[in-house]
């Protein structure tokens, strides 16, 4: 079995990435990666070095940690060394700007590596860091967080006013667990504003609480604070709530003055609620089965995540009919949406276990 190389920065950079210096941020994430921060190299173990003078994703302690006796490079500087022996003579040669010798090279400008995590293709980032390129450095970090394959919404609409929260959040000393219990908390609101009929102060609130469950995750990546506790609190959030908010949306119809005919109402609720729990389970069949997310096998798949029946798309059909004062009809919309999106997900399943019995691979187009 492979020995845990240790991790060791090099260097003293005070430069500050989302409210952290070089030396704690570097720190953070290779402890996140598994790996033991310590000062200085030690005998007898291999170890990844780190030059504080550049920034880079934390994807790349992945790539280096399966590949002892490489160096990562930016415009044949030294980044980040994987190295089995001699570690101070390659610490020394690093903070002088050298690439250590016998060490294999990667080149930070042309690899390519995949992020299975986030769904997502593209050469992870590695840039000088110094005063001046802080917030290009902290917006590559921030992108890197990102989920290359989500709903539009997220992906294009808040994408930009989440980094700056995310850098506000950073500045204040939150952490992400808070940001993900005041997000709670409206939540809750808008269930309630929901429940009441009280439609456009439910959305303004389910607004706010939307965009920070982007950012929650998002800082917490970027600063090296993500925890079991934090991701169990973010995701059960988002597996729970969603049904809620339709129960509470139709409640509301009555004191907004559109109400259903009960029966018809529990049928619309029922449709939208077991259409929720079919997706659902058939993305966890597709994860066992394919050991990869239904929405990274083929490119449909990917772009049909973009407006799929979850919270974020429902609530832009919601939202489109409150402009035309029919909140019923939205409702309505979301149990046709949801029911279309469940007879795509449950198809896409069959046609996937289908290739399987002809012998035929299921691989992701981000492979």
């Amino acid at each position: 079995m492979r020995e845990t190389p240790i991790f060791v920065p090099l260097g003293d950079n005070t430069t500050r990435v989302f409210s952290l210096d070089a030396h704690t941020r570097a720190c953070r994430l290779a402890e996140k990666a598994g790996l033991e921060c310590r000062e200085r190299p030690e005998q007898n173990r291999t170890a990844i070095l780190a030059n504080l003078a550049y920034a880079w994703d934390p994807v790349w302690l992945r790539v280096l940690s399966d590949k002892p006796g490489s160096v990562l490079t930016l415009r044949d500087q030294p980044v980040l060394a994987h190295v089995e022996k001699d570690a101070d003579a390659a610490a020394e040669a690093i903070l002088a700007g050298k690439v250590p010798e016998s060490l294999e090279l990667v080149d930070a400008e042309t690899a390519e590596i995949g992020y299975d995590e986030l769904r997502k293709k593209e050469r992870p980032f590695v840039l000088p860091l110094f005063v001046d390129s802080t917030e290009q450095v902290e917006r590559a970090a921030y992108d890197a967080s990102y989920k290359g394959v989500t709903d539009a919404l997220t992906l294009y609409l808040w994408r930009k006013p989440a980094f700056y929260l995310t850098r506000w959040a950073a500045e204040a000393g939150l952490s992400p667990n808070a940001v993900t219990a005041i997000g709670a908390v409206l939540m809750v609101l808008a269930f309630w504003l929901f429940w009441i009929g009280d439609y456009w102060l439910g959305i303004l609130s389910g607004f706010i609480f939307m965009v920070l469950d982007t950012v929650d995750g998002k800082l917490a990546r970027c600063t090296g604070t993500s925890s079991k506790w934090g991701e169990a609190f973010d995701h059960g959030i988002d597996l729970i709530h969603p049904p809620f908010w339709w129960w509470a949306w139709a409640h509301g119809l009555t004191p907004y003055g559109r109400p259903l005919e009960p029966v018809y109402e529990t049928m619309l609720l029922a449709v939208i609620v077991i259409g929720y729990i079919g997706q659902r389970i058939i993305e966890g069949l597709f994860i066992y089965y394919f050991k990869m997310h239904i929405h990274v096998w083929r490119p449909v798949d990917s772009w049909f995540r973009l407006i799929t029946a979850r919270r974020n798309p429902n609530m832009v059909l919601l939202v489109g009919a409150l402009l035309l004062g029919r909140p019923d009809v939205g409702f309505e919309l979301v149990a046709l949406w949801t029911l279309l999106s469940l007879i795509f997900h449950t198809v896409r399943l069959a046609q996937a276990k289908a290739r399987i019995y002809q012998g035929r691979p299921v691989v992701s187009w981000l492979a």
